[in-house]
């Protein structure tokens, strides 16, 4: 399915199966990272990323908070953005994983974790 259009944070709550397949701890030079290495003589395949990512956007002039659904098969798309958090929350957060930034994604914090935890009902 591709998204014509950006989900909202009240439509990802309508939905329990975003809740459900959230993987709330994925970094981006994780998801990022070959999922094949050549180790000696050997092919290496790492464990397929399956679910949804939320990741703060940090290459506009503002972090913006986003969700991304990447399947099995490594495909990803951001398909929400969350208007609602507050911007100082982002920018800590920015600040806390400026070290984790890959591809101008940078990870989520706790306190964010926590926030969209509340904002979906699962707290």
């Amino acid at each position: 399915m591709i998204f014509s259009e950006l989900i909202t944070l009240k439509e990802l709550k309508e939905d329990p199966f975003f809740r459900e397949h959230m993987l709330w701890d994925m970094q981006p030079q994780e998801l990022m990272s070959p999922r094949c290495l050549k180790e000696g003589d050997k092919l290496v395949y790492k464990g397929s990323i399956k679910g949804y990512i939320p990741y703060i956007d940090t290459t506009g002039k503002k972090p913006l908070l986003f969700i991304m659904r990447h399947t099995e098969m490594d495909y990803g798309e951001t398909i929400a953005k969350i208007d609602e958090i507050p911007e100082e929350m982002l920018i800590e957060a920015v600040n806390e994983n400026k070290d984790k930034i890959c591809f101008g994604m940078c990870p989520i914090n706790e306190k964010i974790k926590q926030w969209l935890k509340k904002e979906l009902g699962i707290l």
